[in-house]
């Protein structure tokens, strides 16, 4: 119980697997980007030669970029070899009101969720200040200068910024095929993971419970003192062997299913948007992402609600293709249960990506959990068997408070929708869909907007300004405040109009997206 834990065992690759192995290995085996003679960690993943990641998570949040520096790979590289792009946060298309025309991006009915916090939020919540001109000037607008320049298709910085810093807040658009490959090889060939190809066909406990070894089909036995479960939806370890029970979501978030396609662009040198498009449908929503070379296009929908040929012909239909045009993009279907598991650490195994629990791709949320899971693993990484279940306990309970919050925030954007025509958005509605702490959130946004005080702990994955992008983009009303000091009022405006002053002066200088790409290619950002 007290022998220091040194044999890692990952079950699975693709992202989460890759990511949660370069995340230990930097943090346990790595000094100032070298690797140790003599490394603290045995790292091991096996990778069944059989099974094709899912290959569409295409969307990161700003967290990518830590991740990407910690684990020592150079942005240069990444974006070349993953054919990745600049997102600067996501744009909601037509989730407000019913639309004729569902792949119009009119201005008037969309709204960007921006990654950048609101202008001066360490002096000042904007909000309240905004209120009374929301019929002038959009929430993003008036606060963030990401809704100009990505309605302008800007990218989020310049190409003599150094790696990974920026002029505006940024995640990715990604090849996931190519970022795990990428992935794959830096953590074999620079942080010394061990990587077998292989089945396993036997899992075996020990005498407490725990996991002892893996047989393999080819390499026989192999024991480690820590599993980690990255086997996708089917997870193996924890879900399959070690019985922890799934919570289905589809009561409060009814999609299942998504069709994903690759588009290419009709002319080499088109324009590559830096956000997610997000455009409402009659029974889902379709992801639209930019890449240099493609476009990512899906559609997620509810099997409750439409068909798999009923939802074929609405991604056709947003694509505007017919005919041959059409049979020649074969949409690849994808199936999920939404939903996670009860908890993502039992005994000595630990899930992270699908193997904990997966829902519709609104938000990029499943690669940040992958993130936060692998990264606080490593920092929490514990000393021995006996403190295990101490530090499981601590983690399971935040876990639990991330999907709460997920779960509720996912649901936000379909709760205050004023689409009508399909009952999917009518359903979305229902009180007895919409969880209890949603609807007392709900109740007291209408008398004051929301703050980091109504989040219940620290380091949430959504900070109250998103929940503030989400509602005044939506078109929530808030009660104007009864009183404001005018001080504050002041200092409000100074932001304001700083704000404005910074968007313009960025709106002249920054190249656009596409073409900051291609300096990237030719020159590269300068190392720090």
């Amino acid at each position: 119980m007290q022998k220091p834990i040194t044999q890692i065992v990952i079950v699975g690759g693709g992202t989460a697997g890759w990511i949660t192995a370069g995340l230990l290995a930097a943090e346990h085996n790595v000094d100032k980007g070298v690797l140790a003679h003599d490394p603290k960690l045995t790292i091991t993943l096996i990778e069944s030669p059989d099974v094709a990641t899912i290959g569409v998570g295409e969307g990161t949040w700003p967290s990518m970029r830590s991740t990407l520096s910690k684990i020592g790979i150079d942005e240069n590289e990444f974006i070349r070899r993953c054919d990745a792009s600049f997102k600067q946060g996501s744009r909601f298309i037509h989730w407000r009101h019913d639309s004729v025309n569902n792949n119009a991006q009119t201005q008037s009915d969309s709204y960007l969720h921006p990654f950048s916090l609101p202008h001066g939020h360490q002096e000042l919540d904007l909000c309240p200040f905004w209120l009374s001109h929301a019929d002038q000037v959009s929430f993003a607008e008036a606060v963030s200068s990401q809704e100009v320049l990505t309605q302008m298709g800007l990218a989020p910085k310049a190409i003599s910024s150094p790696q990974y810093h920026f002029q505006n807040n940024y995640g990715y658009h990604l090849n996931a095929g190519k970022f795990s490959q990428l992935l794959s090889e830096h953590c074999t060939q620079k942080l010394g993971v061990k990587h077998i190809r292989d089945h396993v066909c036997q899992i075996v406990n020990n005498d407490q419970g725990d996991i002892d070894k893996l047989m393999t089909k080819e390499h026989g036995e192999i024991s480690g003192q820590l599993f980690i479960d990255c086997t996708g939806a089917k997870s193996l370890l924890l879900g399959e062997h070690l019985e922890v029970p799934f919570l289905c979501q589809k009561s409060v978030l009814f999609n299942d299913n998504a069709l994903a396609v690759q588009v290419p662009y009709e002319q080499a040198d088109s324009p590559i948007a830096s956000c997610t498009h997000s455009t409402a449908q009659r029974n889902g929503w379709i992801w639209d992402i930019g890449l240099p070379t493609r476009k990512g296009v899906g559609y997620v929908y509810s099997s409750s609600h439409t068909n798999d040929g009923d939802a074929e012909q609405t991604l056709l239909n947003y694509l505007g293709v017919n005919g041959v045009a059409a049979d020649k993009l074969q949409p690849r279907k994808l199936s999920f249960n939404p939903g996670y598991r009860a908890k993502c650490w039992q005994n000595n195994c630990i899930a992270i990506g699908m193997a904990a629990g997966f829902i519709e791709p609104l938000e990029a949320s499943a690669l940040a959990l992958i993130e936060w899971t692998a990264s606080t693993l490593a920092q929490q990484l514990p000393p021995n068997r006996q403190v295990m279940d101490t530090i499981s306990a601590r983690v399971n309970q935040r876990y639990q408070l991330h999907w709460q919050q997920i779960i509720d925030f996912l649901k936000l954007h379909y709760v205050i929708s004023q689409r009508e025509v399909d009952g999917y958005w009518r359903d979305h509605r229902d009180n007895q869909s919409i969880p209890d702490s949603l609807q007392a959130q709900l109740e007291l946004w209408r008398y004051q907007v929301p703050s980091q005080q109504d989040i219940s702990y620290k380091e949430a994955l959504f900070p109250a300004a998103s929940f503030q992008y989400v509602l005044y983009g939506m078109g929530f009303n808030t009660q104007l405040p009864t009183h404001v000091k005018p001080s504050m009022q002041q200092l409000a405006q100074r932001l304001f109009n700083d704000n404005q002053q910074r968007t313009k002066a960025l709106s002249n200088n920054l190249l656009s997206n596409r073409a900051l790409l291609e300096k990237v290619a030719q020159y590269g950002f300068s190392k720090l």
